[in-house]
Parts: C-alpha cells; structure tokens; sequence
C-alpha cells in the first residue's frame, strides 16, 4: 500500500510542475508577439523622429501634440538687434532682420531634411526655387517643417538625416539668394515631397510662434498646420504665387 500511495503524489507534483511551465511558456510568447507587434507598427516607424527615411506623407499627417520644446531662432552679435515684421510678400512666411554673422539655431528638436549649400539664384532668372541661397529645413519631433534661408553659411556637420536639438547651432546669418539685407527669412509648412520649395518656404503666418518663443513661451504650430491641409486636401502639386 504505501508503494501504491506514493505513485499518485509523484504524479500529482510533476503535473502540477508542467503547468507551471506551460503557464510562463504562454506568457512568454504573448509578451514576444506583443513585442514583435509593436516593432512593426507602422505609427512607430512614423513616429520615430531619429529615422533618416520617414515617409514623407506621414510627416505631413504627424501629430501635432508631441510635448517638445521650441527656441526663438536667431541670436545676434553682440550689439546688434533682432527685428521682424507681422508681413511678409506674396505668401505666409516671416523676415528675421539681424545683421549678417548672428547665429540661427535650431527652432526644435528633429531631424534636418534639407540642406542647400549652393548659391544658385540669379535676379536674371529669378526662379523660386533658388531665391532663398543657403538654406536648411528641418522636421521637427511635432512633424512641423522649419526652414530658414539666406544664409551666409551652414555648419559643416549638417546632412539630410542628421538629428538636431532645439538650440544647436546650425547657420550663421547672410544675405545669399535674393536678399538685399542679411536676414533669415522663416518658413513653418508641412512635409509634402523633395521639390516642394513653394510649400518649403512657408504656409502659415510664423510670427505669432516667434512672439511666443522670444518670450519664453512654447506655442506649436502644428494644429494650424493640420488645418492648413485639412483646407487644402493635402499638399498642393504647384505653386500658387510664384515665385
């Protein structure tokens, strides 16, 4: 009899062992699929603000709630002042005056999407696309566009991909392209394609967002950039005011 009790325990502790194991095998494979899930999502490739390659439509679709931290874009030299207008010709975008060799930093923290380094503007021509000079865009981590052009030169390390924080230094101030004094001339728009230097340059009246940075304050321009394509069914193909 005793060898007979015995039997039924031993089996009763290895069967209550392989659930155990069965148990954590379980829960182990929900977390790895879970895990495998959320990498191949595509709102986390989307979102992820350190990739070179982030469609562009989804950039232009972007939420416009991340919680970032934006500057007031150009610091002067000592001595100088920094002005600009509630204006602008032709289209939304606002004219930072300082005198040539102030600093333009970067507005916020992302990823530069654009650079020109070449001076191709000639008032013969006088095409769009080449009257800003020097220039870099920049998406930000809220799926803004920020660009800024006329630069007298644009430091060395700055290459389409590269990620950039709210502050960094990233141009200093000219006056190439078609300027007639050193200025930066800032534009707020969404990323639409490669070639959209008519919506690069600026879709929205940036000045309301400058007042709030030199403040102190962190207003974003997202929402009415959402609006912006929201009125216009997305990314217009062409310009409307050229140039």
């Amino acid at each position: 009899m005793g060898v007979v009790e015995r039997v039924p325990r031993r089996l009763l502790v290895a069967g209550t062992a392989l659930c155990v194991v069965a148990f954590i095998a379980s829960i182990v494979t929900v977390i790895v699929v879970r895990h495998r899930d959320v990498g191949a999502s595509p709102a986390t490739v989307i979102g992820d603000p350190t990739s070179a390659t982030v469609p562009t439509t989804a950039l232009a679709t972007a939420p416009a709630t991340v919680a970032v931290q934006r500057v007031f874009p150009v610091v002067p030299l000592p001595g100088s002042q920094v002005t600009y207008d509630h204006t602008h010709h032709d289209y939304p975008a606002t004219d930072i005056l300082t005198d040539c060799g102030g600093t333009y930093l970067a507005p916020i923290s992302g990823v530069v999407n654009n650079v020109n380094r070449v001076d191709t503007w000639d008032p013969t021509t006088d095409l769009g696309e080449a009257r800003g000079g020097l220039s870099v865009a920049i998406v930000g981590d809220d799926g803004v566009r920020y660009y800024g052009s006329h630069f007298k030169s644009i430091n060395d390390n700055l290459e389409p991909g590269v990620r950039v924080k709210a502050g960094d230094p990233i141009a200093i101030v000219g006056r190439t392209g078609d300027a007639s004094a050193c200025h930066v001339h800032f534009g707020l728009s969404p990323l639409c394609s490669d070639g959209d230097w008519f919506i690069r340059r600026g879709v929205i009246w940036p000045w309301p967002y400058l007042d709030s940075w030199r403040s102190g304050g962190n207003a974003a321009p997202g929402p009415e950039i959402q609006q912006w394509l929201a009125e216009n069914n997305g990314c217009p193909t062409k310009p409307s005011v050229d140039p």
